[in-house]
């Protein structure tokens, strides 16, 4: 999977991070060429910050289904300090997407699914939307066990994404995946799981969830770098680094 942009990176950060709609579609389809299954993508407002919009949803959805019908298509609901639980329930609901990731713990943030949750979580299987739940530490594997005892959702098959380090400086160690799959085996979920890790400490922690049967997740709303600490020239380049690190295994 490839996030280009993220919520945060401008064109300051990288020019090749891809603002408006086109931009978003042009580099799917440079990253699908590279050998990436699916796209996670922000859409942006004029001024260029992270907007939750039904509007550009839709706008971006079928730029991409023209441009990347293979790849498969995941909106957001990360909420960056601005929006609430309801937001990214309703944002959901209203545009009906392929997929879309979801923070546990930013739609859970008391750590108590509320009858809203059960039912918006509910609507998804109904929907058809495969939902990958973003879990920033083990803690929230524990709290994915705890909705899914209380939904319709089955403990197999279940989309996990696990956020190794953070974007503000916290290293991405590799030594912090084995923490989440102790706490999916203790849950019994049976999950189809990636990461994604950031900066320079990302290629080590790529190959560490390769080498465990996991998936990854690259691109510039992780990290602009390549593996040799040189600055990517595009997104493509570090899917096809990371296509390369998959090959090996």
């Amino acid at each position: 999977m490839v996030a280009p942009n993220g919520a945060r990176k401008v064109k300051a950060d990288h020019p090749q991070v891809p603002l408006d709609v086109g931009e978003i579609a042009n580099v799917a389809r440079d990253c699908a060429d590279a050998g990436a299954g699916a796209i996670h993508y922000h859409v942006r407002d004029a001024d260029g910050s992270h907007i939750l919009d039904v509007g550009l949803y839709h706008e971006a959805i079928a730029e991409l289904q023209r441009a990347v019908p293979e790849m498969h298509l995941q909106m957001t609901t990360e909420t960056v300090g601005k929006y609430q639980p309801s937001d990214m329930r309703n944002i959901v609901r209203a545009v009906v997407p392929q997929g879309a990731s979801v923070g546990v713990r930013e739609m859970i943030p008391d750590g108590v699914p509320k009858p809203e949750d059960i039912a918006f979580y509910n609507w998804t299987l109904e929907a058809s939307i495969q939902l990958q739940h973003i879990c920033y530490g083990p803690e929230d594997v524990a709290l994915l066990a705890n909705l899914l005892d209380v939904t319709e959702l089955e403990r197999q098959g279940i989309w996990c994404l696990f956020v190794v380090g953070h974007y503000t400086g916290r290293i991405s160690y590799p030594e912090l995946l084995p923490p989440f799959l102790a706490e999916l085996k203790n849950a019994e979920i049976d999950s189809d799981w990636a990461i994604c890790a950031f900066a320079t400490e990302e290629a080590a922690c790529l190959k560490a969830a390769i080498a465990a049967g996991g998936k990854v997740r690259v691109g510039f709303e992780n990290s602009i770098y390549m593996a040799d600490g040189s600055i990517a020239s595009d997104n493509a380049a570090r899917v096809r680094e990371a296509a390369k690190f998959m090959a090996e295994f």
